[in-house]
């Protein structure tokens, strides 16, 4: 704005100059022609005649009057020295001739002096308001452009951060446009060949998945084939076949841990239904005591598949280390409610056990995969993967988990979802 103000002004003046100093000579050479050839009876008439129609008036110059000095004005150096060039250099200048304001000029008719008022409006150039508002118009015209350019800018970067949000819900995104400025079309082009690449993992690692649930549990199965057949000892017998199920349940880990989520699999789930299976199934254990608290038509979208196996699996984790310190019996709180959260409606649903706990500054590394808090929730089998599976499928349902020790002893594993509308 300063720049563009600057150049106007100087672009301006020149020319400006040149008009008003033109306007000026016209001015006074018309009239000093009109006064010298008209008659004498009529010169009175004449004069009345530029006043009224013209804004012009014409005064006899003395010795006496109070002159003061001309108008203040960036422009009036060079209007000043362009008239008197015409006019001659003995032309005054005043804005303001015995208390009367104007722009003043002086001329010499046969010898006497005269004074030509112009009124000053018509010598001015643009008022404070007037720039003002020229400047308030180029703002709002650069406003606009800015607004216009950022846009074009955004767009692309908009595009391209849903993208992402989609791939990290596990959605495919669709391919950006490869067109625009280079830099756009480069990070678009980009993208799409890592979303391809990533489409290509996911079904090689599909494939490896397979493979390996194949080749490891066919060898698993033989050997407990082999060990019922096998003439042994029942404490051995049995040891082995501890053994096997072991191992057979740590593989069934890594693979529900390595499986993906798919968006596209998300269907209306009865999350009440689900919890009370898992709750049923804990309930045949002779060490388990249940405590169900669930509310009616509790629905979500998501996988039922991997929703039944988070529940089984906070289930299972709070039977294995929930055992109250003094009875040995495991028992269990599962709560399950539509609440008014500060961040909205939510499916509350809650699974915590009375037993130890986890001290406070490891709650967190209860969610790395691999990782056992053995010495604060006792004895331990499986490869530590069952709360790190928990956290791969809440997140990608686009939910909350919180994991803190309960109120009394024990832990408690609060999941938030949004609730189906």
């Amino acid at each position: 704005m300063a720049s563009w103000i600057g150049m106007i002004s100087m672009v301006q003046r020149g020319p400006q100059a040149q008009q008003i100093a033109a306007q000026v000579i016209s001015v006074v050479t018309i009239t000093h022609a009109a006064l010298t050839h008209s008659a004498p009876d009529l010169r009175r008439e004449l004069l009345f005649e530029l006043v009224s129609n013209e804004g012009i008036r014409i005064f006899p110059l003395e010795p006496s009057d109070e002159v003061g000095p001309p108008p203040d004005n960036t422009l009036m150096g060079d209007i000043e020295a362009i008239v008197k060039a015409k006019l001659g250099q003995d032309t005054r200048f005043s804005a303001r001739v015995n208390g009367v304001a104007g722009f003043w000029v002086s001329f010499k008719i046969a010898g006497d002096e005269y004074w030509l008022m112009l009124e000053r409006e018509r010598f001015e150039g643009l008022t404070g308001f007037q720039w003002l508002g020229w400047a308030g118009l180029v703002g709002l015209l650069s406003l606009l452009g800015a607004a216009i350019i950022s846009s074009l800018v955004n767009l692309p970067l908009a595009r391209l951060a849903a993208a992402a949000r989609a791939i990290a819900q596990g959605r495919r995104p669709t391919p950006l446009p490869e067109k625009g400025p280079q830099e756009i079309l480069e990070a678009n082009r980009s993208f799409n060949q890592m979303v391809d690449d990533l489409q290509r993992v996911e079904s090689d690692r599909a494939v490896i998945l397979a493979g390996i649930s194949h080749d490891l549990r066919t060898p698993l199965a033989r050997m407990q084939l082999e060990v019922e057949m096998a003439k042994l000892s029942i404490e051995a017998r049995d040891g082995m076949q501890s053994d096997i199920a072991q191992m057979d349940a740590i593989i069934g880990q890594f693979l529900d841990y390595a499986k993906p989520t798919d968006a596209a699999s998300f269907v209306p789930v009865d999350v009440g239904a689900l919890l009370t299976d898992s709750a049923h199934e804990a309930e045949r254990m002779l060490d388990v005591r249940v405590t169900v608290d669930i509310g009616d038509r509790v629905h979500v979208m998501g996988n039922p598949t991997d929703l039944r196996r988070v529940f089984n699996n906070l289930v299972e984790n709070a039977r294995r280390y929930g055992k109250t310190p003094d009875t040995e019996l495991c028992e269990i709180d599962i709560r399950c409610h539509l609440r008014t959260l500060a961040q909205g409606e939510r499916v509350v649903i809650e699974v915590q056990d009375h037993g130890h706990g986890v001290p406070d500054d490891q709650i967190d590394q209860l969610l790395k995969p691999f990782t056992r808090l053995d010495s604060a929730r006792g004895q331990a089998n499986g490869a530590g993967l069952g709360l790190a599976i928990v956290e791969r499928v809440v997140s990608r349902h686009n939910a909350e988990l919180n994991v803190r020790n309960r109120e009394g002893g024990g832990l408690l594993v609060q999941i938030l979802m949004h609730p189906l509308t």
